[in-house]
């Protein structure tokens, strides 16, 4: 620092440090001068750098404040005035402290306490607010806090220079003539470590953790323990917040505070030097035990202020300081990292420095770690897993301690699970869960991927998971009270996990299995708890738990109740320990191990045992192959829940019946949702490798996808994705499509008189939905199939409605495909018709021009060609024009038919018997079949099957039910597009009757129908899902094709003009508007003029002969205009 600078900062100084001398006297005139001075020298000091405060010039700013002081009482003096004061001191403290000297240093240390802990006010009431304490607090701080060479404001950087201060008011401290104002001191820091005042609490605590660290005697500690251990729990706990909880940077300070209070006075490094407890390091040391009389005998007593250290002492001690720490259990729900992580450092100082001192809070101190270790954030589970190894090195002398403890935990924790979860202590259970997730969390480290277990916990888990593990015994009570909630059983035709697979074959890249709780835990988080407790395990026993999972999946295939479904869940999530994957994990790419082909081998056998118990009756018992469930003892029931009411007699001779043993309830579908997840599994473990095992697992997945219940086959739509994913393939479509012949086999043996499932047309029916336009090539065998079972099975409708669907699927398919399609030719009607007169008109008047210039056409030679006009000698060569037209082929000669139509073809004409069928959804299938047919089919092999079923297709449509009445006006609408001239008589003669019959037929109904729509002239109903709506719709739209597509009759389109205005009305449904309009628009292509009279007639506007077609009630004004502008 230059002799500049320094003379620039004593200027400065001066010109308020001199009138500041004037105005010490606070008087009513001089507080307001004295103040705003004080405010000038507080911001002077903060402008100087450090290295400019020497100790001549400090003294001289520390003088007037002195002044001020010594003439004014403590009291007197304002607040706002006291805070500066303390402020400028706290500034001098800093570059101060290396020179200042201990009687110095006492006064203001003094003077910051009698302000903290408020008696500077003398018996006159008068009490400081927490900003003077604070300010204080924080003078005190600059006398106290640790430097290092670097704070040294002269630059020296010594740390010689930093140490030899440090130890120099270390030492003074320790006076015995100090020691009680030190006592003083942190009493009034823990009253204010209670504030409400965030920032005189974070002060308080940060100078109570650097006297008990460095200040306070090593006697006087234990005599200031309980109360600090008292206040600090307070502290931590909240007690006197409002949140109930504490700020989490509050929380870490006050456990520091308590970790120096615990390990100063009740440490192994000080009792040891006391001699209330003996180090055993070695062998030798087992020797030298102190006996029972030396460990009893009384010490001498020491200073007043001091606590004498002696085994009676530390017994009482640790049994109040455990109470003390079971407190802070709560903590571990803290919703702040810092606190969680704070308390986990805590509980490793406290845990490797009172091994010996605290045994008893062993137990409770690393229960701390290990819930802390499954927390949900990153910092705390790394800072107590840390811990937790650190505790468990080696090299650490106490490992062999701490190791017993984390065994003893595990073994009571799984023992408790059980009697946890019949009490239905949720908290409780997913604590104890996280207990043992913990400790097998700490048991693995991973290193280059592959997983090294500590062998004591790595052993003692894989002999609890193996045969010598007594299974048979705690495994039956955990099963007892593991219980599953009902699955929904809502039913659906189509479920929406198989909607959502034929919409979107790809399937997105991930789908989740549907949730389910536990009965009598229903919180989410307990069975995370538990999911994450059983996969722990099965990694750490490794290959070791498959027998645990072999006896449970035992347990599961002996029946289908609740016990059965809770028996494959704790094998399915041991399962996926073992072998390292996870059904919870979006991320496949990250679910990797190392091949062990002892858990491959077994998953092989598990996925076609549990294929091959899916056939089984769901509905029957199970014959019992497996593990039996022990006979219930008196000792076994620890707790019972009873959900009713128990009536209660006042009688005396009355003797309440004995309560009979619950029956387990029966649970099909959870069971059907393990046995998915397990193949799931398997599949994940197996990869590639599955391929050969889907020729008995794939058919019991996509049975469950077409389940009537939605929870069964959003189960199955999981373990399709799943599947897929692990075998390499890019969607669940891809894998069916590749392994077709495997699924096509196991439903073709499930249709035979042996083995019937009828749910394998509805396999069979979603296969062929997803393999698309490839079921040409593959589907030959399928439509032989289906019409070998209907000739077998053509009296059992579920069966017949079933494989029609199927042959459906496979038509529809086909016309979806545009290339199967076969060429049709317009009729010149129908090219004429769709010219404007306009254009017409212009062709007519250009041919009447050019008639007489046009050369008049080469005759065609008539002369009978059936004899040669030459001598059969001549020498003249053969005219070749009879063999080239020999060979040039016919035009009028169809193509040959497509590999598509033959199959089209084949299935229409075994198909059309089931016309007749008495089940009105296969007649409404097979009618569909027809549609889909048109299409793709020649003329020359359409017509004819229309021709052979043209009465029974007009038998349905007087049908009882509407929907197959849909059906055919479907059909005939079809027809009308494709063969118009085909159906030309047979839409006027034979349709349209039978349509005008079913329209009366409709208007008749409508009246009696709760839907109908209310008003003048309504019509139709008000919701577009009724029958009557979607017949309209129908009829609609086969007329409007049939007008486009046929030759009209102008008496019948005057009929189907007349009969259809009602559609027209503007009260009637949008969509019924449309497609009138839609009628209307094409009729005018054929007759405009007829549809014009018809409208006007109808709005009143025509008058004469029509005037008989005005209806008032129908208000087609709008319509009519849309129509007639075309």
């Amino acid at each position: 620092m230059s002799a500049e600078t320094s003379e620039n900062a004593f200027q400065k100084l001066k010109k308020i440090c001199v009138p500041l001398m004037g105005n010490s006297l606070l008087t009513p005139d001089t507080i307001r001068s004295t103040s705003a001075l004080l405010t000038d020298l507080v911001n002077t000091l903060r402008e100087l750098p450090p290295s400019t405060l020497t100790p001549s010039l400090t003294s001289y700013v520390f003088f007037p404040l002195a002044t001020i002081l010594r003439r004014n009482a403590l009291s007197a003096i304002p607040d706002q005035m006291l805070e500066k004061i303390f402020t400028i001191l706290a500034i001098l403290c800093e570059a101060w402290w290396w020179e200042m000297d201990e009687k110095t240093w006492e006064q203001i240390f003094m003077l910051c306490g009698a302000v903290i802990g408020g008696m500077d006010a003398k018996g006159k009431g008068k009490v400081r607010d927490d900003e003077s304490k604070e300010t204080a607090a924080n003078c005190m701080w600059a006398l106290l806090h640790e430097r290092d060479a670097n704070d040294d404001p002269s630059g020296s950087r010594s740390y010689k220079r930093a140490a030899d201060a440090f130890i120099k008011f270390q030492s003074h401290a320790r006076n015995a003539k100090f020691i009680p104002v030190l006592g003083q001191t942190i009493d009034s820091l823990l009253a204010t470590a209670l504030s409400s005042h965030l920032p005189l609490q974070r002060i308080s605590l940060k100078i109570l953790r650097v006297i008990l660290q460095h200040y306070a005697p090593e006697d006087l500690v234990p005599t200031v323990l309980p109360g600090m251990v008292s206040t600090m729990t307070k502290v931590i706990l909240g007690t006197k917040s409002t949140k109930g909880w504490t700020n989490g940077e509050i929380v870490a300070a006050a456990l520091c505070v308590m970790q120096h209070a615990i390990v100063r006075s009740i440490g192994d490094d000080v009792c040891v030097r006391c001699g209330v407890v003996k180090g055993l390091s070695d062998l030798e040391d087992l020797t030298q035990l102190p006996s029972e009389s030396t460990t009893q005998a009384t010490p001498l007593s020491g200073p007043p202020y001091t606590t004498t250290r002696n085994p009676a002492w530390l017994h009482g001690t640790a049994s109040q300081l455990h109470i003390a720490l079971n407190s802070l259990t709560s903590l571990l729900t803290h919703p702040t990292p810092s606190a969680l992580v704070a308390l986990a450092d805590f509980s490793e100082a406290v845990l490797s420095q009172t091994t010996l001192t605290l045994p008893q809070s062993r137990a409770l101190l690393i229960s701390f770690l290990l819930s802390l270790s499954c927390a949900a954030f990153t910092t705390v589970t790394d800072t107590a897993i840390g811990a937790l190894r650190r505790l468990l090195d080696p090299s650490s002398s106490a490992r062999h301690v701490f190791l017993g403890v984390i065994v003893q935990i595990s073994r009571d924790t799984l023992s408790s699970l059980p009697l946890l979860m019949s009490s239905r202590a949720d908290a409780k259970v997913e604590h104890a869960a996280g207990l043992i997730e913990a400790v097998c969390r700490i048991a693995i480290s991973d290193n280059g991927g592959s997983a090294q277990s500590l062998s004591t916990i790595g052993a003692g888990v894989g002999k609890l998971l193996g045969p010598t593990g007594g299974i048979e015994k705690w495994g039956w009570r955990l099963l007892s009270v593991l219980e599953f909630t009902e699955a929904p059983v809502g039913e659906t035709a189509a479920s929406a996990a198989q909607l959502t697979l034929e919409a979107d074959p790809t399937v997105p890249s991930w789908v989740s299995f549907p949730e389910v709780t536990f009965k009598h835990m229903p919180s989410r988080s307990v069975r995370w708890a538990l999911e994450n407790m059983f996969r722990s395990l099965g990694r750490v026993a490794g290959e070791d738990c498959l027998f645990a999972v072999e006896w449970f999946t035992a347990v599961g295939g002996n029946g289908r109740d609740s016990m059965a479904a809770a028996a494959l869940w704790c094998a399915c999530r041991l399962l996926e320990g073992a072998a390292h994957v996870s059904l919870d994990s979006r991320d496949f790419s990250s679910v990797s191990m190392t091949r062990n082909r002892r858990i491959e081998r077994f998953s092989r056998g598990l996925a076609r045992k549990i294929a091959e118990e899916w056939e089984e009756d769901r509905d029957e018992v199970v014959e019992d192959r497996g593990p039996q469930p022990p006979e219930a003892e008196d000792t076994d029931i620890l707790v019972e829940h009873v959900k009713e009411i128990v009536p209660i007699r006042g009688t005396v001779n009355f003797t309440p019946l004995a309560r009979a043993k619950p029956s387990r309830t029966k649970q099909p579908l959870l069971h059907g949702y393990f046995s998915l997840q397990l193949i799931c599994v398997t599949a994940e473990i197996l990869g590639a490798r599955f391929a050969p095992l889907l020729l008995y697992a794939l058919y019991p997945v996509l049975a469950s996808l077409v389940s009537p219940s939605s929870f069964l086959s959003a189960s199955a739509l999981a373990t399709l994705n799943h599947t897929a994913h692990s075998m390499s393939y890019a969607s669940p479509a891809n894998m069916l499509l590749a392994n077709f012949d495997y699924a096509l086999d196991a439903i073709s043996r499930r249709l035979t008189r042996r083995w019937l499932d009828v749910d394998a047309t509805k396999v069979l029916a979603v296969l062929v939905r997803l393999v698309g336009r490839d079921v040409v090539q593959k589907a030959g065998d399928v439509v032989e199939e289906c019409f070998d079972r209907l000739d077998e099975f053509h009296g059992y409708s579920v069966l017949v409605d079933g494989l029609v669907e199927v042959l459906v699927e496979v038509v529809q398919i086909i016309k979806d495909d545009e290339g199967s399609r076969p060429a049709r030719q317009v009729p010149q009607d129908s090219l004429e018709n769709s010219q404007k007169d306009s254009d017409k008109l212009e062709t007519f008047v250009e041919w009447y021009q050019r008639r007489k210039d046009e050369n008049t056409e080469a005759r065609e030679d008539i002369r009978d060609s059936s004899y040669p006009r030459e001598a059969w000698s001549s020498t003249k060569q053969p005219d070749d024009e009879g063999s080239q037209r020999q060979d040039a082929p016919d035009p009028n000669e169809e193509p040959p038919s497509s590999p598509a139509q033959l199959l089209t073809k084949q299935i229409i004409s075994r198909s059309l018997f089931f016309l007749t069928h008495g089940s009105p959804a296969i007649r409404a299938h097979i009618l569909k079949l027809l549609e889909f047919s048109v299409p793709v089919l020649p003329e020359s092999a359409l017509l004819p099957s229309i021709h052979q079923a043209w009465p029974y297709i007009l038998n349905r449509l007087n049908d009882l039910e509407p929907f197959v009445v849909t059906g055919v006006a479907s059909l005939i609408e079809t027809l009308a597009t494709e063969v118009g001239e085909f159906m030309h008589q047979r839409i006027w003669d034979d349709i349209w009757p039978k349509f005008r019959t079913i329209l009366v037929t409709l208007d008749s109904a409508d009246s009696r129908n709760a839907l109908a729509r209310r008003g003048v002239g309504a019509v139709g109903t008000e919701s577009a899902y009724t029958y009557s709506h979607r017949l309209y719709k129908s009829l609609l739209r086969t007329m409007t094709a049939a007008v486009k597509g046929v030759h009209t009759q102008d008496s019948a389109l005057w009929e189907v003009l007349v009969s259809f205005r009602r559609f027209l009305h503007a009260d009637a449904h949008e969509e019924l508007q449309k497609w009138a309009r839609e009628l209307y628009s094409a009729a005018s292509l054929k007759n405009k003029d007829a549809v014009w009279l018809v409208l006007n007639a109808t709005e009143g506007r025509v008058a004469a002969s029509v005037a008989f077609l005005r209806e008032a009630k129908w208000d087609i004004g709008q319509n009519t205009s849309l129509i007639l502008a075309v």
